[in-house]
């Protein structure tokens, strides 16, 4: 016998019984997005590996280290999607979406990242993002901050999330930090762990997001980017956290939130929980307005966020916030005869005309009607339809109630939508 060949590593199998909490998400987030106005778009899987090493950075652990890349037969290189905003950047400048042109846009589906899988952190995950263009200020970014935190309280988790929020300034006044920041780190460059020594000319900032304790007392002296602002950040910082105070959203200002994408200006921001272990956050994004310059478009200021949805389905899943929904069938139809199972096909699509909304399962396979009683009981259906020859001849169906003490009824298929609604 051969070998059983399994699901690669770190990319996982939705289940039946795992796929409705899915589609309640998915659902929830369509609503919000509509209500604000947001309009959907979609591009590929495979990009060209120049777009996320363009955008992204080529000496962040993304492109690093995590990128499925490959060359395709024409040698071109290719990557798998990591991350949405420069896909959607490349897609929306492509196709002429732009240029003097405010956007606001949505997408869903999957990200690859070669990661070491661990519980909320895939190699396969999927993000819903959110992208905005062609608009400057601050009350579009507390707009797309108000919209996440209206979907946290749709789906319950208002009180176990946190926003944290911080500003990266413009690029002149971060390349000015960056010179104070590296002096700084020069200083105590014994502290620095491998990853920090590595990036400390590269990436100077992501040296501040390390989770290494030993580093914490350290990074907590060095300079703040909220202390070198540039007039015009500074305002822009102001602005937004008078909207969010004026919308009635809670925040805290985290000076060390830097993010791991060299695209970011300004406005940065997290909701963080405490729910899921280390994997804390579950909603992510900021202001990249260079970005469609950088990548060959015309100068357009552009604010988004991404969300990691795997993340989102075990946090409603671990606070039991998903409401019960089933996958039971409503009708179980049990051909019984010859003439039956003939026609059973047809009756059950006449069924469905005339009960639009339920789920009606047709038994295939044959057997006696113990057999189909059995398979029946398993559908979880509240109602069993027999379908004998005799009811065939007659243009009727006997119901027979599988989970009630109700007595057994002979019905015209034309008036089983009353008997139902009437039951």
């Amino acid at each position: 016998m051969s070998k059983e060949i399994q699901a690669i590593r770190g990319m996982n199998d939705c289940l039946p019984q795992e796929t409705p909490v899915w589609q309640y998400l998915e659902q929830q987030l369509r609503s919000i997005v509509a209500s604000y106005g947001y309009e959907e778009i979609r591009f590929p899987i495979v990009e060209m590996t120049e777009l996320f090493k363009r955008s992204i950075g080529e000496v962040t652990d993304i492109v690093e280290k995590e990128m499925y890349t490959f060359a395709d037969r024409n040698g071109d290189s290719l990557t798998l999607r990591p991350e949405g905003t420069a896909v959607c950047v490349r897609a929306a400048n492509q196709n002429g979406l732009l240029y003097n042109q405010e956007q606001r846009l949505w997408y869903m589906g999957p990200m690859f990242r070669h990661e070491r899988p661990q519980k909320g952190r895939y190699r396969q995950f999927h993000q819903f993002g959110l992208e905005v263009f062609g608009m400057q200020g601050p009350d579009i970014d507390a707009e797309v901050i108000v919209l996440t935190a209206r979907l946290w309280q749709k789906l319950g988790l208002t009180p176990f999330v946190k926003l944290e929020l911080n500003s990266l300034g413009s690029n002149a006044a971060r390349a000015a930090y960056r010179d104070l920041l590296v002096a700084y780190l020069e200083q105590h460059k014994e502290l620095l762990d491998e990853d920090s020594q590595r990036r400390l000319y590269s990436n100077p900032l992501r040296v501040l997001d390390s989770k290494n304790p030993a580093m914490a007392e350290m990074l907590a002296n060095a300079p703040q980017l909220l202390d070198h602002l540039d007039e015009e950040s500074a305002a822009h910082l102001t602005g937004l956290k008078q909207r969010l105070t004026a919308a009635g959203i809670s925040f805290e200002i985290n000076p060390r939130l830097v993010r791991g994408l060299d695209y970011y200006n300004r406005t940065v921001f997290e909701w963080v929980t405490t729910n899921l272990g280390s994997q804390g956050t579950v909603c992510a994004g900021g202001r990249y307005d260079g970005l469609v310059e950088q990548l060959g478009g015309k100068a357009t200021p552009a604010v988004g966020f991404a969300m990691g949805m795997e993340r989102l389905v075990l946090l409603l899943q671990s606070l039991d916030l998903v409401p019960a929904v089933s996958n039971n069938a409503d009708l179980y139809l049990m051909p019984l005869g010859e003439a039956a199972e003939l026609a059973a096909v047809s009756i059950a699509e006449q069924l469905r005309n005339i009960l639009p909304g339920k789920r009606i399962v047709l038994h295939c396979g044959g057997g006696n009607l113990k057999k189909q009683l059995k398979r029946a009981d398993k559908s979880g259906a509240e109602i069993g339809l027999l379908l004998g020859d005799t009811e065939l001849a007659a243009g009727q169906l006997t119901l027979k109630w599988l989970r009630a003490e109700k007595p057994q009824t002979t019905v015209d298929i034309a008036d089983l939508a009353t008997v139902l609604l009437q039951s």
